[in-house]
């Protein structure tokens, strides 16, 4: 996928655990870490809204987009 999640680096530069940062978003630590991990395949609006809110950043912090190679 040509989406690279980034939340583990945020995370880390806002010094915030999982499980800190799912309490304080509302979603549970597993959907949370799927979503860290790359394991989700979409995010509501709603989700990434309150994650840059608590974690005070913008969704471009956490979301990148990587051009896959054409073979």
């Amino acid at each position: 996928m040509a989406i690279i999640l980034r939340l583990d680096r945020v995370m880390a530069d806002r010094k915030m655990s999982l499980n800190e940062l799912a309490k304080k978003v509302g979603i549970s630590n597993v959907n949370l870490s799927n979503l860290k991990t790359g394991k989700v395949r979409a995010v509501r609006f709603s989700t990434l809204d309150a994650i840059c809110d608590v974690l005070d950043c913008q969704p471009g912090d956490i979301l990148e987009y990587q051009r896959e190679e054409k073979l």
